[in-house]
Order: structure tokens, then C-alpha cells, then sequence
């Protein structure tokens, strides 16, 4: 299934690579169908619960769409420079467009995604600063925040469902839909400092390195 070129390694023109762009594309259809579930400001109880199933669906499909693309890169040594730049672009789009589009609709309060983009856009931020000298990679942490913070929006989008469906279940929906974000918070913002302390650890080891190559 691979596709290699001579001089450059695998193709950019690969199946990992057109998942991700389809989890791009997917992005303005699922906000379409959470901006599209009710009045915004007006109460989350007054959601469409079928729209809001399938915003749901949506969100699902293209977080599959990540674990599939990234198995499938690895394993057929698909890895390219598109693939590392589009990924990430893809992820924290998703997932912004969640958080975001679950304010707007008022199932989360505001506070929630900003602290989780804060720290999203810092540790790009670090990213970029410190790539002159070391390339930060991704923790064990940095997955399990992914998961967790999957996990908590995908209950939150079937809030409305359930509210509608399930009424009986509701209140129980709702106490396991805060524990898993408030894991998801925790988590976020350990490895978000975990990464600010490695990153400086990385670069100090990196700066040493240069120095004694230049004597």
C-alpha cells in the first residue's frame, strides 16, 4: 500500500492523508448541525435532539478518522510532511469547533473551552519557538488528554438526546459527563506544564550540545 517516490519518501496522494482531509471537510457539517439544533443563548433543552444526535455522529466519525489515519500511516510508513501539518490542523479544529459550538448553544459554560484553547494554542505556540532546537513530541499524557477530552464532548453533544429520549437517565448523564470533563481539564493542564518543563529541559540539553560540538 505504499506509495514512495525515489527522493522524497511516500507520496503526499495516500489514504492516511485523505482521511485527514476528510476530517477537515467534516468540520463545517458538524457545525452546521450543532449551530443548526436551536436558537443560540436560548436554553439547551430547547435543542433539536435529532440534529444534535447526528452532530454527535459526526463527531465520532471523523475522531475515528484520526486513530485510523495515524494506524494506517505507521503501518504502511505513509508518514509526510502534509500528513504532520494537516493532522494537527484537523484535530484542534474538531475539537475547537466542539468546545466552541458547545458554549455557543449553552451546554458548556464559556470558561470550558477557554481554558482547554488557551492551552491548545500555548503549547503550538511552544511548538514553533522551540523547533529551532528540538522537536517537542507527543506524551502518553498528551493521548490520554485526547481521549478523555473526546470522551466528555461526545457525551455533552447527546445531552439534548438524552434530555428528550432518556429523560429518567438525565441527571446520572449529566454528573458522568462532568467527571469525565473535569478528568479531561485536569489532565489537559498537567500535560500542558508537564510539556512547558520538558520543553525547557529539551532545549537547555539541545543549547549544550551546540556548545560543546563548537569547541
Amino acid at each position: 500500500m505504499s506509495t514512495q517516490t525515489a527522493d522524497s519518501g511516500p507520496s503526499s496522494l495516500n489514504l492516511p492523508n485523505a482521511l485527514t482531509v476528510v476530517r477537515i471537510l467534516l468540520v463545517p457539517v458538524f457545525l452546521v448541525l450543532l449551530l443548526g439544533g436551536g436558537a443560540l443563548g436560548a436554553p439547551w433543552t430547547e435543542l433539536d435532539p435529532q440534529r444534535m444526535l447526528w452532530a454527535f455522529i459526526v463527531f465520532v466519525v471523523a475522531m475515528v478518522t484520526d486513530w485510523i489515519d495515524g494506524f494506517l500511516a505507521r503501518r504502511w510508513n505513509l508518514i509526510t510532511d502534509f500528513g504532520k501539518i494537516a493532522d494537527p490542523i484537523a484535530d484542534k479544529s474538531l475539537m475547537a469547533s466542539a468546545l466552541i459550538g458547545l458554549a455557543l448553544v449553552g451546554i458548556l459554560p464559556w470558561w470550558v473551552p477557554v481554558v482547554i484553547l488557551v492551552r491548545e494554542l500555548g503549547i503550538t505556540v511552544l511548538r514553533f519557538v522551540i523547533i529551532r532546537w528540538v522537536v517537542l513530541p507527543a506524551s502518553k499524557g498528551g493521548k490520554l488528554k485526547t481521549v478523555l477530552q473526546t470522551g466528555a464532548l461526545s457525551l455533552f453533544l447527546l445531552q439534548a438526546p438524552v434530555a428528550v429520549w432518556l429523560p429518567g437517565i438525565l441527571a446520572g448523564w449529566l454528573v458522568v459527563s462532568w467527571l469525565l470533563l473535569t478528568a479531561a481539564i485536569v489532565v489537559t493542564l498537567v500535560t500542558g506544564a508537564d510539556y512547558c518543563v520538558k520543553s525547557a529541559a529539551l532545549v537547555r540539553e539541545a543549547k549544550a550540545r551546540g556548545s560543546a560540538g563548537e569547541r
